[in-house]
């Protein structure tokens, strides 16, 4: 049996790279985004891709793309929590709070919301069970200079991770968390020309290939549900992680 993922955020970055690396593997993959036409470029000439087009943030439009993927392949096996949005480096008291509740709606509601729904396909389907596989960011951990938004975000993912983990337990349900560093995507491109560090300078980061992220998220969903990989660190080795601050 074919075995089925849904990936949110697919269109571009880290999603489209893993939704590729997963058809390149043979799995069914749900391609959701709010952006049909980049949902169509990945999709195209892959057979197994299935186009979910909608809003994380929409809890009718989410339920709908699990409801069309179920009736597609049968079950869902894997869900990867992926989109998200940052915003420009700025302290604390100069974000906007409009622009702060977008992100949190997109990166705390909107995951929350696909995991929801998914926990709820994977808890009734038979075989029952699944895995949920969160993007986090090193930034759950430390923060970078100006981002109090995007890191109380993922701060919360990672409480959303580890009582999904909990709840998940009786109904064969794994979930797990993908913390990533310096992945070069489109997003990404600015660490290549300098990036605000915690002492006022402005430094050039090492970057990796995401290519390297999918991988890792293939491993994460491969492994068997009595396994699970509960938090990974993926980052280009020398960025400024470690003694970050």
């Amino acid at each position: 049996m074919t075995n089925s993922i849904i990936i949110t955020g697919a269109g571009r970055g880290v999603g489209k790279a893993t939704a590729e690396r997963f058809l390149a593997a043979g799995w069914q993959v749900g391609l959701v985004g709010r952006t049909g036409a980049s949902l169509e470029e990945v999709a195209a000439d892959h057979e197994n891709a299935l186009v979910l087009e909608c809003d994380v943030t929409e809890e009718s439009a989410v339920e709908a793309a699990f409801d069309r993927a179920v009736g597609a392949w049968g079950r869902v096996d894997a869900l990867f929590n992926n989109a998200g949005v940052s915003l420009k480096g700025a302290p604390v008291d100069e974000i906007n709070v409009n622009d702060w509740r977008n992100l949190i709606d997109i990166n705390v509601t909107g995951s929350f919301i696909c995991a929801k729904t998914a926990f709820g396909v994977m808890r009734s389907q038979d075989p029952q069970g699944g895995r949920i596989i969160n993007n986090g960011s090193v930034s759950a951990y430390v923060p970078r200079w100006g981002s109090a938004a995007y890191t109380a975000s993922k701060h919360a993912i990672t409480g959303l991770t580890r009582s999904i983990s909990l709840d998940g337990r009786p109904f064969n349900i794994a979930c797990g968390q993908i913390d990533i560093g310096n992945a070069l995507t489109d997003m990404a491109q600015s660490m290549t020309t300098g990036m605000p560090q915690a002492d006022g300078s402005i430094q050039v980061e090492p970057v990796m290939d995401v290519k390297h992220v999918a991988d890792s998220v293939l491993h994460m969903a491969s492994l068997p549900l009595d396994a699970n990989v509960q938090f990974m660190t993926v980052m280009a080795t020398n960025m400024p992680y470690i003694g970050r601050g």
